[in-house]
């Protein structure tokens, strides 16, 4: 019966620079999920972070957002007894704004990296993904390195910069890199995914501009190791109890997996299963899945790995929302490891119920 179905809350968009690509994954997710068990309902983010209830991912990928009074603008009541939606224009919402778990399909910052899901928490809200930990370590590649780090898992050498250090003393830094990590390096902005602000440096000037281009996304920077190899994700879905995918590789048609290769697929290639010898996917799962811990993530991660000529495997990064479009790598992976699309979603919806139960058995006071 319609009433007995889920309600299920589609929140995407957002401030971020990888607002494109949050409207592309959840109008797969919107094409995807189960309407026979679910009720939908959308809410879009535009770029100045007003929510919209009712907007399609489709039309604002073609169309764009509209003004904001052509719309319905809505806020999320923070009451942890009755969390729910309430247009602002006093108009009534459908089931009262109310809803039963939201999935979020939010990349980058101000919906990856735990603030979405500390709102989210305050209104006692259940949702898909990891929590505000999992998140934050998850989006910030250098507080992310440290965990790993501190689990001895195998990494590139890196060094963090602050724009400040930048600003104050730019060629001692360019020399700690050139001293520390060599040429080529990889220059990424701590907290963005996607590869946005990426660029990869041969020699000074190429670093020096590099680094203008991340310090323009984040105040936070990290240059990496150059690692000649085999680019390889692993997609990873569970609670407690997490299971790794079997592995793909990432053929980019540059020099790296750009942002366009991502979300376009012109030229670049993914191989799955990827060809591994199996003690190394064997040992590349078990790593994804110690990363997915180290951070303490949930429900869904990719985890990407770097493996050379002799095999060494090198752990890259944990991505807790990844890309989640007809051609990104982590529904892809599950599918061939025998989870369709749409049961994809169902049980990423039912590892955020189960999370959220979970931690309604906790108490938070001595009362």
């Amino acid at each position: 019966m319609e009433d007995q179905k889920l309600r299920v809350l589609i929140l995407f968009g957002g401030r971020s620079g990888e607002h494109e690509v949050s409207l592309n994954s959840a109008q797969s997710i919107f094409k995807a999920i189960d309407r026979a068990r679910y009720n939908v309902e959308t809410i879009g983010i535009n770029k100045q972070g007003q929510w919209f209830w009712g907007v399609l991912p489709e039309t604002l990928i073609r169309e764009g957002f509209p003004p904001a009074e052509q719309i319905r603008q809505v806020t999320l009541i923070i009451d942890p007894t009755n969390p729910h939606f309430l247009a602002l224009d006093g108009q009534s919402l459908p089931n009262q704004g109310q809803f039963d778990i939201i999935f979020p399909v939010l990349h980058g910052p101000y919906g990856e990296d735990g603030t979405l899901q500390g709102l989210l928490e305050m209104a006692n809200v259940p949702y898909v993904g990891s929590g505000v930990l999992g998140s934050s370590l998850g989006m910030d590649k250098d507080r992310m390195k440290a965990v790993f780090h501190e689990r001895d898992l195998p990494q590139a050498r890196y060094v963090t910069l602050l724009r400040s250090d930048l600003l104050s003393r730019r060629e001692t830094c360019l020399d700690e890199i050139e001293t520390k990590i060599g040429y080529p390096c990889f220059v990424k902005p701590a907290n963005l995914g996607s590869s946005v602000g990426i660029s990869k440096a041969r020699h000074r000037e190429e670093l020096s501009a590099a680094l203008d281009v991340a310090t323009i996304f984040d105040r936070k920077i990290v240059i990496e190791q150059n690692i000649t190899g085999q680019e390889i994700e692993v997609a990873v879905l569970g609670n407690d109890a997490p299971k790794a995918s079997i592995p793909g590789e990432v053929k980019p048609a540059h020099e790296f997996y750009t942002y366009e290769a991502k979300y376009s697929n012109i030229g670049s290639s993914l191989l799955i299963p990827a060809p591994l010898d199996e003690a190394v996917i064997v040992r590349i799962k078990e790593m994804a899945i110690e990363a997915f811990r180290a951070v303490e993530a949930s429900g869904l991660s990719r985890v990407d790995f770097f493996v050379t000529p002799e095999n060494d495997i090198f752990l890259n990064e944990i991505n807790t929302l990844p890309g989640f479009t007809e051609i990104s790598m982590y529904p892809k992976l599950w599918e061939a490891s025998g989870i369709p699309y749409s049961e994809l979603i169902n049980r990423l919806i039912s590892l955020g119920l189960e999370r959220f139960q979970d931690k309604q058995n906790c108490k938070i006071s001595r009362d």
